[in-house]
């Protein structure tokens, strides 16, 4: 069933009555759509098979589909429980048991494969290739203060990280990746992944405390959120997604861990009075972060593709990726960085858009559903009359969707 009521019934882009929305369902099916919901059994994309335009679902989760076939037995579950409750280890003066309550990987957690919780986008090949660097133009005083903040903070941490980003010299060609690594010219593999798991543990962030802060004035006023509350949790649940897909790759040390523990801390804090003060202005912030992020990942694979990361060449991608983002099988380390920066160019446009709408009064124009990847990954932003627009297409689909569709017994 569409999640329709996520939209308020008063109004918020304005000449848009969401009174008339018609709807009784919404059918799913397997063909082509931007926005997908992440089946276990099937992965697939919600449309329409009769080639009118898709809309996907916003359904809420099920519980993790298991086939007939992968199901395992009760007899088979009894026995390799009471064979993990035989198994201890030893954690200092601690024993503690191992079971399917304390297994460390994320991925077991949801057997055989995960139907994960949020709803986020599954892109194809093409999409994956449809990403551009793009820029949205500082106008106002508080979009400069933003850019400035953000163009600081990648300043700061370069310099600590000793991330360069600088041409390579004439005779690169006769220089070994060593060499041109020792030079500061290349990152190494760890370089990269202390780098991006560092960041990921702040991407989080924003999206988190947004949806905290729109929920609690939700329940506190009385009043319904116009959808921005699910887009804010869905986007920070992906982003911890992807630090949990690169912690498959690397565990930090206690040093690494407590850096994260005092940024998270202060930028947790911070973006916090800051969304209290102006959410626009923190939108506008976040858009400009995720600018940066799609530049980041846009040059990892460049890297990657041109040879110089060779540790990662024909590395396979972790499990929880391959589950997460419905990749082949065979899937490699590039297709995973293709798929988070996708990702970040998703929540580069969502949150440019959703700075130049009016936060007190107009729906989020995705809660229904998003452009795909040739639109995102091309366009920095929804304009607010675009905005609007795109919200009475969704409804057109709605309302058609809905009059194609028998009523229910």
């Amino acid at each position: 069933m569409l999640r329709a009521t996520v939209l308020s019934s008063h109004l918020p882009l304005k000449r848009v009555p969401l009174g008339v929305l018609c709807v009784r369902g919404v059918a799913t099916s397997s063909t082509g759509a931007s926005r997908q919901r992440s089946t276990a059994s099937e992965g697939r994309a919600l449309g329409s098979n009769d080639g009118s335009p898709s809309l996907p679902t916003r359904e809420p989760a099920n519980e993790p589909a298991v086939s007939d076939k992968s199901q395992p037995s009760s007899a088979a579950l009894s026995s390799q429980v009471s064979h993990e409750h035989e198994e201890h280890r030893v954690l200092g003066n601690r024993h503690t048991t191992s079971s399917v309550l304390t297994r460390e990987s994320a991925v077991s957690t949801l057997p055989p494969k995960g139907d994960w919780v949020m709803f986020h986008p599954v892109y194809t090949p093409e999409e994956l290739k449809s990403v551009e660097v793009l820029h949205q133009k500082a106008d106002t005083p508080q979009d400069m203060i933003g850019y400035g903040l953000v163009k600081f903070f990648r300043w700061g941490y370069d310099l600590v990280t000793g991330y360069k980003h600088k041409p390579l010299p004439k005779d690169a060609d006769k220089m070994t990746i060593q060499e041109l690594r020792k030079a500061g010219y290349l990152l190494s593999d760890t370089d990269w992944l202390n780098r991006i798991v560092f960041l990921e543990t702040i991407a989080g962030v924003p999206g988190m405390v947004a949806g905290a802060l729109r929920h609690l004035k939700s329940i506190r006023l009385l009043k319904r959120d116009n959808g921005w509350i699910h887009t804010c949790l869905e986007e920070a649940e992906n982003e911890r997604m992807h630090l949990m897909t690169f912690m498959k790759l690397r565990q930090p040390g206690l040093f690494f861990r407590g850096v994260i523990l005092g940024a998270q801390g202060v930028f947790y804090n911070l973006f916090f009075l800051m969304y209290l003060i102006s959410p626009k202005s923190c939108h506008r912030f976040v858009g400009y972060l995720e600018e940066e992020a799609v530049f980041t990942y846009t040059h990892c694979i460049e890297e990657l593709e041109a040879g110089r990361i060779p540790e990662w060449e024909n590395k396979p991608a972790p499990e929880i990726a391959i589950d997460y983002w419905r990749l082949p099988a065979d899937a490699k380390m590039i297709d995973v960085i293709y798929a988070v920066r996708s990702d970040e160019t998703t929540h580069r446009f969502v949150n440019h858009s959703l700075a130049n709408l009016d936060h007190h009064t107009d729906v989020n124009p995705f809660a229904m559903r998003e452009p795909d990847m040739h639109v995102k990954g091309k366009k920095i932003a929804f304009e607010r009359h675009e905005a609007e627009e795109y919200l009475l297409e969704s409804q057109k689909l709605l309302c058609q969707k809905s009059l194609e569709e028998p009523n229910p017994k």
